[in-house]
Formats: C-alpha cells, sequence, structure tokens
C-alpha cells in the first residue's frame, strides 16, 4: 500500500548556512498515529513546515496522496490539518466565525451541524460567540485545532499541541485524536510529553540534529532497544556477590539486599530459571521479585545523548 505522506531525500539549509534537515527519508502510513520526537531544535517544526507548505525544503521531495507538495500544492493543502505551536489566532473575531472562515478558505460547502459538533468535541460550544480576544490561553489552544479540523482533513499535524495547556485540555485533545483516528485520519504530532506518545502513537520516530535516527512500531522499538530487569530482593543482605554468580552479570545494591538481573526478552533462554536456582543453592532467601521494562523516554534519552 503506498504511503499517504512520502518524504525522499529531504534536507533544508537556511540562509547562513545553518542545516535543519539532512536527508530524511520517511514513508507515514495512512491511518496511523506517528509521533515525531527530539531535543529543541532537532528538526521537528521545520520538516512538518515543509510537508504543509509554509517553508520550502532545499532538495528532496515530498508527496501527499500521491500528489507532488510543489507542482500539486492546492490539493495536498487541502488533505492537511496543522495545529501550530504558536497560538496565532486574530483578537475581535468571534469563535464561530473564525473556524467556519477557516472552513471557507478551502473550499468547502458549509457543514453547520459538523462544525457545532466539532466545537462541542473541543469545550468551545458555549464560546462560539465570545470574540477571540476574550478567551483563556488554553481556549485559544482549542480554537486552533478546530480551525485545523474545519475543512475535515485527511491528514493532521499537531506540533507541540499539549505544551504549556491544563490537563483537561490535554485529555479532551487526545479523546478527539483517537475518535479522528477511528475515522481513519492519520495523526502526526511532536511533543515533549514523550509518555503521551507511548499511550497514543503507533509508531515513534526520533530526529536529533536534523536526523532521523529511527522510525520503528512502538512496541518493536521498546523490545529491541528497551531492557527488561528483574529485581531481587533479599531477606538478608550479602557483603559481596558470591564467585557462584559472577557468570549472571548482577548488579547488588549499596545495602546489599537488592540484586538487579538485566536480560533479553526475545532469547529463547533468559537465565532467570538458572539464577534463581543458583540463588536457592547458595541459600539466599527471597523477600520480594519484581520486573519492570524500559519506558519510552528512557529509549529516546540514551538513543539522543549517544548521538
Amino acid at each position: 500500500m503506498q504511503p499517504i505522506v512520502k518524504i525522499q531525500s529531504l534536507s533544508k539549509v537556511y540562509q547562513g548556512g545553518q542545516q535543519a534537515l539532512k536527508a530524511i527519508d520517511l514513508d507515514i502510513n495512512e491511518g496511523e498515529i506517528l509521533a515525531l520526537l527530539g531535543p529543541n531544535g532537532a528538526g521537528k517544526t521545520t520538516l512538518i513546515s515543509i510537508i504543509c507548505g509554509i517553508v520550502s525544503g532545499s532538495s528532496g521531495s515530498i508527496s501527499v496522496a500521491g500528489h507532488d507538495i510543489v507542482s500539486d500544492y492546492r490539493v495536498t493543502r487541502g488533505l492537511i490539518g496543522l495545529v501550530p505551536q504558536e497560538l496565532t489566532l486574530g483578537a475581535f473575531d468571534t469563535v464561530w466565525n473564525t473556524v467556519n472562515f477557516s472552513r471557507g478558505l478551502f473550499g468547502k460547502k458549509p457543514n453547520p451541524a459538523y462544525l457545532e459538533q466539532l466545537l462541542k468535541d473541543l469545550s468551545l460550544w458555549d464560546k462560539r460567540d465570545s470574540e477571540l480576544r476574550a478567551l483563556s490561553g488554553g481556549m485559544k489552544r482549542r480554537v486552533l485545532i478546530a480551525k485545523a479540523l474545519s475543512h475535515e482533513p485527511r491528514i493532521l499535524f499537531l506540533d507541540e499541541p499539549t505544551a504549556g495547556v491544563d490537563v483537561e485540555l490535554r485529555q479532551d485533545m487526545w479523546r478527539l485524536v483517537r475518535r479522528m483516528n477511528d475515522s481513519g485520519v492519520t495523526i502526526i504530532l511532536t511533543t515533549h510529553y514523550i509518555e503521551e506518545a507511548e499511550e497514543i502513537a503507533d509508531r515513534v520516530g526520533i530526529i536529533n540534529g536534523g536526523e532521523l535516527l529511527l522510525v520503528d512500531d512502538k512496541h518493536r522499538l521498546m523490545r529491541k532497544l528497551g531492557k527488561k530487569v528483574l529485581q531481587i530482593e533479599l531477606k538478608h543482605s550479602i557483603d559481596e556477590l558470591p564467585a557462584a554468580l559472577a557468570d549472571y552479570n548482577l548488579e547488588a545494591t549499596e545495602d546489599g539486599r537488592h540484586l538487579v538481573y538485566t536480560y533479553d526478552t526475545d532469547r529463547e533462554r533468559t537465565g532467570i530459571t538458572a539464577l534463581l536456582q543458583t540463588l536457592n543453592e547458595l541459600g539466599l532467601s527471597l523477600k520480594d521479585i519484581k520486573t519492570s521494562q524500559s519506558s519510552l523516554e528512557e529509549i529516546f534519552v540514551k538513543l539522543v545523548s549517544s548521538r
């Protein structure tokens, strides 16, 4: 199946020589939620801005639903909705007029029922006649989302959509994102809240220094790069690890009460059974055992810090 967004050898060099993107290759599948993670200045916003036609790339090509974003820009921009980081709104128009006008800009026929439901989904219906200048920052963020969705796009870009917003809006927005995705809309988001990406995304891409370090299925990424850890609490502390445990690559805590064993879940044998048997043979009684898995945040930090 052809990807809904195809990026090939995309680079961006700004005046002065700053290279924001370096030969990015990326296929975005229709109907998926893709999270792009990276530190500030990594190139996330530049990448989104080029796809959406706000910034021009220096080299490479991008197609959206089979249409080139340069030669068929009218078609591709009509397929895309964008929620930018900045609160770029006027002051004196009302919420309803702003969202309705945004729909008209894309040549869409009036659909008051759709816009009404959209504003209700974003808890904006009671504010529909309010001027934008009277809204709080959180409400203005909701209006930006409504504008991006006003023309019923097939692809929605969310650039740091929950940065600095309240918990209620964050929850409202993720509910709406899931609902949009269930209806077939492709979602691409950048976020600093890695736990959100871990919860909502199908695939994760990591960008650093203008390079796309990797893109992979979230669960496969966590299995491949994550670590599974067995934490063993002993009934009695030990002064040092017995020689019989040397081959298990164990770490003991300073108090000698806990042993930490890291293992690969993809291996046919994890070594846990043999380890527990050895502990029993040494007369080391166990008080508690628990396992933990590396989070997406730990994987992200490890990848970025290694570059």
